[in-house]
């Protein structure tokens, strides 16, 4: 590989002037052609001996050994310009010239050639001058190797050309300086080895990305074969027995040194990635190590510090609200970590897969080392979590079943003042609710301090060798549940003694308004047998048999109510009496007795008025009945008198109205009721009457019968005394004639 002194880069804007460049093409002793295309305008000779300079240094010296053509397009030019030219290759490349054609122009420089002919001088240039038309190239060179603007049929793109080699150059510098660095390296880590333990920070990285390098070493050499293969298929106009020619040559396109470039660098890449995966992996394993050792000593140090200093629970709901709010940034500082740890497992199970049998045994240790810690801080946090959790929930309940003690304290402090038994009662239910309501809050208050004693009972230890708890904080937050438990029991006691007195205080509130209800309603039922005893009881029957059965029912009626007087006036003394126990006066008892009284006077002298009217309307139908049943007069004109003196003083009754104890009068029934009743005893007075008349016409009757036949007997009589005087006579005459006889 020859070396490269001058690099397209440094002459870039020279070279895209094309002022001279290598075709590719050969003359017809293989040697390299070199064209120079002259312009009408100033060529500056400093930039085309640059041009020539950098050219010349890219074919192999075995190439230049072949020697040059070089192809001097004048026909664009000034004569003295071709000349300089000429002259200027003497000093550039004299011993690489083998020939030096200079197109000229069809019609300029005839008589210019006669004073400069470049033949005589060939000694002294060292190569040979040739003047040619561009139609008579072909006479020297190939077309097939004449570009087109010779009339050949090579192409060539220059700016193609151009590119391709900053390319190559690019590759060419990256690839020998990334050798260069990576055989340093690869040296270096045979001859100082790494130790086990330390760390690979000081292994440097290569200038370039090796991986990059390649794939522009690739991308250019899949390119020049590609050129390769064109040019080789494309052939030339050298005809069918022409040999294969390639565009660019080897020489040119420096393949063989890419692919030389590419084994090498591959070779070396090779070994500086199992170098860098031998590094990497010693310094994965110094790393991991090292980051286990951090979070083991983070848990067990300042984690573990954070951990035994948050031991309270608090003694409210803010101040167990603030130790969770404290215990939340810890467990936020411990998140932290505990993502190191997932990541350290992670990556210790990925080398545990793939690494050697001593790393794994080491790897293990870590793994386990860093898993016991990880596993009894996270036990410590989720059991301090928990207890605070359960303490707040207790807090929480006891400051409830504080404000339910409070307000059911507040209930009984309060006097009860209700308007009627329906409110008490309502009052009655609440209180019980409450009550009730406090019994299972202190129920769960007492399961939740359970719970929160447990927990902080089975607390997991901080580690194998420290197994002890603050005992003087674990006992003051047990005699703190206890103490705020039996405080709400204490409290919960009186408050129910307190009930069970309000409640047999509003139970005889309860009873006072039955009480009062009941015996106002007795005397309601009172006055509704009043006015039934006014208002429906009228009949007083028609005969004595239905008179007896109405004074059995008014008997039956009077003690229904007698009875419902009794009740009442009972009730009413029942009240005074549940006054007095609850020092309170009713707005209800105070006129009810009085009420009650005046109802039951009122019925009374009713009730007595009825009875005197059945009474008398007994004895009227009884006598009546007697005189009316009895064929003869059994009484005589008494029991005449009686009916009819009974009769007339229970009409005059009919129309007598009730007279009350206040003075107020009120009637049985309507008039027309009364009309109806007077009507009945009138008409049994008329059959009375009747009775009498037949009675008094039978006794006329039965009187002139007795006359009659006290007549006939007195005419019997006389007539037996006549018929006795006759027969005396006749014995007295008889005894007279016997004693006569005698």
């Amino acid at each position: 590989m020859s070396s490269i002194t001058m690099e397209a880069t440094t002459i870039l804007p020279i070279l895209k002037k094309k002022l001279a460049f290598l075709s590719g093409g050969k003359d017809r002793r293989s040697g390299l052609i070199l064209t120079i295309p002259l312009c009408s305008d100033q060529t500056s000779m400093e930039e085309l001996g640059s041009t020539l300079d950098y050219l010349l240094g890219i074919p192999s010296q075995k190439c230049k050994a072949r020697g040059f053509t070089v192809i001097v397009d004048g026909r664009k030019s000034q004569w003295n310009i071709v000349k300089t030219v000429v002259l200027m290759l003497q000093n550039v490349i004299p011993a690489e010239v083998s020939l030096v054609c200079v197109v000229k122009p069809d019609e300029f420089w005839d008589k210019k050639v006669t004073h400069f002919c470049f033949w005589k001088e060939k000694d002294r240039l060292g190569f040979e001058v040739i003047l040619v038309s561009a139609n008579k190239l072909t006479r020297y060179i190939e077309p097939c190797q004449l570009t087109d603007e010779f009339g050949g049929s090579l192409d060539y793109d220059h700016m193609d050309w151009l590119n391709k080699r900053l390319v190559f150059e690019k590759f060419t510098k990256e690839s020998t300086s990334l050798l260069d660095e990576l055989s340093i390296i690869n040296d270096s880590d045979k001859t100082s080895p790494l130790d086990k333990d330390k760390p690979a920070d000081w292994t440097f990285l290569p200038s370039f990305d090796p991986e990059t390098v390649l794939q522009t070493g690739h991308e250019l050499l899949s390119e020049l074969q590609q050129r390769r293969f064109i040019g080789s298929e494309g052939g030339g106009g050298g005809g069918q027995g022409a040999p294969a020619w390639c565009p660019m040559s080897e020489e040119l396109l420096a393949q063989p040194q890419v692919m030389k470039l590419l084994d090498s660098l591959r070779e070396q890449y090779t070994r500086y990635q199992e170098l860098c995966r031998q590094r990497n992996k010693r310094t994965q394993l110094h790393e991991i190590h090292t980051k286990v050792m951090q979070v083991v000593n983070w848990f067990e140090g300042p984690g573990c510090d954070q951990l035994k200093t948050q031991w309270t629970i608090g003694d409210s709901i803010r101040t167990s609200q603030a130790l969770q709010q404290k215990h939340e940034e810890i467990e936020s500082q411990h998140s932290e970590w505990f993502a190191v740890y997932v990541e350290l497992n992670q990556q210790i199970a990925a080398l545990l897969n793939a690494g050697e049998e001593e790393e794994v045994e080491e790897l293990r240790v870590l793994q386990q080392q860093l898993s016991d810690v990880c596993y009894r801080q996270a036990s410590q946090l989720e059991s301090r979590q928990n207890i605070l959790q359960s303490a707040h929930c207790f807090h929480s309940t006891a400051q409830d079943l504080s404000q339910q003690l409070d307000s059911l304290l507040g209930s009984l402090c309060v006097d009860v003042a209700p308007a009627d038994g329906a409110a008490i009662q309502q009052s009655l239910k609440l209180l019980e609710e409450k009550l009730k309501t406090v019994e299972g809050s202190l129920q769960a208050l007492r399961e939740k301090g359970q719970v929160v004693l447990e927990q902080m009972g089975n607390q997991p230890s901080w580690s194998e060798d420290d197994k002890e708890t603050p005992a003087e904080e674990a006992k003051e937050n047990i005699q703190h549940i206890q103490a705020v438990m039996e405080d709400m029991q204490l409290r919960k006691q009186r408050c129910e003694d307190m009930v069970d007195v309000r409640r047999l205080k509003m139970l005889q509130m309860v009873q006072l308004f039955k009480c009062e209800e009941d015996a106002s309603q007795a005397v309601d039922w009172l006055g509704e047998l009043l006015e039934a005893l006014l208002k429906t009881h009228l009949r007083l029957g028609d005969d004595s048999q239905e008179t007896r059965t109405l004074l059995d029912k008014h008997r039956k009626f009077v003690d229904v109510a007698q009875s419902t007087y009794d009740y009442g006036r009972q009730l009413l003394q029942a009240t005074v009496v549940l006054c007095q126990s609850l020092r309170c006066t009713t707005r209800s008892s105070g006129d009810t007795l009085p009420r009650l009284h005046r109802v039951w006077k009122q019925f009374s002298v009713t009730a007595e008025e009825r009875l005197h009217r059945l009474e008398l309307t007994l004895a009227f139908h009884t006598a009546a009945e007697k005189v009316l049943q009895e064929e003869e007069q059994a009484g005589g004109e008494e029991l005449f008198e009686e009916v009819d003196t009974v009769g007339k003083t229970l009409l005059d009754r009919l129309t007598i109205p009730v007279i009350f104890p206040d003075g107020t009068e009120q009637y049985f029934g309507s008039p027309g009721d009364m009309a109806s009743s007077a009507e009945t005893i009138r008409e049994r007075l008329l059959l009375v009457e009747e009775r009498r008349l037949q009675l008094q016409e039978g006794a006329v009757l039965q009187k002139e019968e007795e006359e009659l036949e006290h007549q006939e007997a007195g005419l019997d009589v006389i007539g037996e005394e006549l018929n006795e005087g006759e027969e005396e006579g006749l014995q007295d005459e008889e005894l007279e004639r016997g004693t006569q006889d005698c």
